[in-house]
Parts: C-alpha cells; structure tokens; sequence
C-alpha cells in the first residue's frame, strides 16, 4: 500500500511542470522598425532555447512609462528588465554618457563592442549599473549617426555658427567648442525646426532612419560614415531577476543579447548603404570626413571628457577603461 500511494505521489510530481522564469521587458522602439523587428528574433530565440523555459513579456514603444524612466522601473520592480538606453541616466551619475553614447571614441561598433568584450569595459560599466541594483545584460549598436544639413558640413570649418538640433549633455559642450551652435529640442520638433529654418541641420539619428524621418525632403546634405555620435542601447535587468533564473537561462539571455546586439549592427549598416546611395541618387551631397577632421573632432570630445570624467569617481572609471582600450587601437587624440 505504501508503495503504491509513493508511485503515485512520485507521478504528481513528474506531471507538474516546474513555473516557467519570466521578464517584463520594455524598450521605446516599436514593433515595426528595424530595430522592433530584430527583437522578434531575439525573443523567438529565448523561446526556443529554453524550451519555452523563459517566458519574455515584451512592452514596445514606451507602453508602461516613458523612455527615461524605464530604468527605474526595472530597478523598482514596475518592469524587470530595461532595453533602451544608459544615456537616459547621466543625470543619476554623469557616468552613465560613456555607456550610453562615447562620443568621439570608435570608429566603428564592432571597436565598441570589443571595449565591452575584451578591452575590460563590461566589468567596469557593470559596476555601474550594480549601484543602481541593475545588471548589464549587453549593448545593441546602430552604428554611427548622421548629421543632416541645409548647407554643406564637410568638414570642422564649416561647423562655424551652424545652428543644430543637438540633444542635451555632453554633445553641446563638444560642439560649441568647436564654433557650432547646438540648440537642445525635442525628437519631434525637428522636421518643423528645418523646414522654418531655426535650424540649420540636425543631429537626429542613423543615415536610414533620418530619410524615414523625412529630413532629406528639406534638406540636402548630410555625413556619412557618420563621425561623432555612436549610441549603444542596453539590456539591463534587476539584479535579482536576473539572478532569479536558472542558470541556463541566464546563459540563454546572454547568448540571445548577443546575437541581437550583431545582427541589428549588420542589418544597420546594410540600410545604411542603401540610404546612401538613393539619396546620392536623388541629388543629396553625402560628406566623408577626412581622417585629419575627424581626428580633430576627437580631440575636442576627448577633450571634453576629462570634464566629464572629473564629476564623479565612476565616471572617471569609464573614461579612464575607454582611454586605456582606444589608446591600444591608436585612437587616442594628440
């Protein structure tokens, strides 16, 4: 009898499925753009390597709180993990810009990523998020962004007294510095701005996601490979609901982030090209910097991260890990 009412105990046990780990995840792009699309694959990834295992609730386009307190809410418990940005944080700690948007660092982001990877800097950005009960899950790069114009911006001299939408922070202080005229607005007031003419170009986002914005139909310059601006998005999660999964689901998430971070920059970078070339189809003049100009630029960034860096411990830990890294890469302004 014992036996029996044990074997049957035993198989309610086997018949129960251990629950499921889930995160609410919210980032402030929405389901059709590019990036949006890429998450598809990243959450379809989650779902099949963990055997449905690891659940992912996915919020798109801000839909529980704004953009800028996303992080909070993780950290709060509101959402779990947070896929938008560090830049929207420089005001917890000035720390958070060279995590965020490491303006006149890296060429290119696959230099970002290899900071991150291999040059020490997950450690040292994962510190920082730790002081807010947050863990660095991993970044995603678009790749370098484009300035549009109404005149032609060629190089730093024709930076003198141009007027641009810039956002604010780190990159008005670069750029006044150099003879601009950075004037902070919102995302959205740009397209009247150009076509009003209180601005004379913008800062506003990659070469393609400029022309979905419809700023080449007012203007007809623009940058490109883009030279100051390269911003990294983040997956970051609450520490204990990251450390709540199982370890193979932390490993799944690891590996997922990973393979969204590469596909989005090649699937960037690939609509780039092709912006480029229907926009120099379409009479756009499409400026390259030359090296000397932005090595230029870069001295005047770096410049100015030492200011930066100077206004709190954490931050002159990042700036010292990315001085470090793009010193070995010769990166480094004279």
């Amino acid at each position: 009898m014992k036996s029996t009412l044990l074997s049957a105990a035993l198989a309610t046990l086997v018949a129960i499925p251990a629950a499921a780990d889930t995160l609410r995840i919210q980032t402030h792009y929405a389901p059709e753009t590019i990036s949006g699309q890429q998450i598809q694959g990243f959450l379809d990834d989650i779902k099949v390597m963990s055997g449905g295992d690891l659940n992912v609730e996915m919020f798109y386009s801000s839909s529980v709180v704004k953009s800028v307190e996303t992080f909070d809410a993780a950290s709060t418990g509101i959402l779990d993990c947070d896929m938008t940005g560090g830049a929207y944080q420089t005001g917890k700690n000035p720390a958070f810009q060279f995590v965020g948007d490491i303006m006149g660092g890296y060429d290119s982001p696959w230099q970002q990523y290899s900071w991150l990877y291999h040059g020490g800097g997950f450690e040292a950005a994962d510190a920082l998020y730790g002081q807010y009960n947050m863990k660095l899950v991993g970044w995603w790069i678009n790749g370098q962004e484009s300035m549009s114009s109404s005149r032609p911006i060629a190089g730093p001299a024709d930076l003198k007294d141009w007027k641009f939408r810039s956002p604010p922070g780190l990159e008005t202080e670069i750029f006044a510095a150099m003879g601009a005229s950075p004037i902070v607005m919102d995302f959205n007031e740009i397209f009247t701005a150009l076509e009003t003419g209180i601005i004379d170009g913008a800062d506003a986002s990659s070469l393609a996601n400029n022309v979905g914005l419809g700023l080449y139909d007012i203007v007809k310059h623009a940058t490109y490979p883009g030279f100051h601006s390269m911003p990294s998005d983040h997956l970051a999660c609450r520490v204990d609901a990251y450390e709540g999964l199982s370890e193979q689901n932390r490993r799944i998430l690891d590996v997922a982030m990973q393979k969204l971070s590469f596909r989005l920059t090649m699937a960037m970078d690939v609509e780039n090209l092709k912006a480029k070339a229907a926009l120099e189809a379409a009479g756009v003049t499409i400026h390259d910097w030359s090296p000397a100009d932005r090595a230029d630029f870069r001295k005047a960034a770096q410049g100015a991260w030492q200011g930066w860096a100077d206004k709190t411990p954490e931050a002159r830990a990042l700036v010292d890990s990315h001085m470090a890294f793009l010193g070995q890469l010769g990166l480094v302004a004279e």
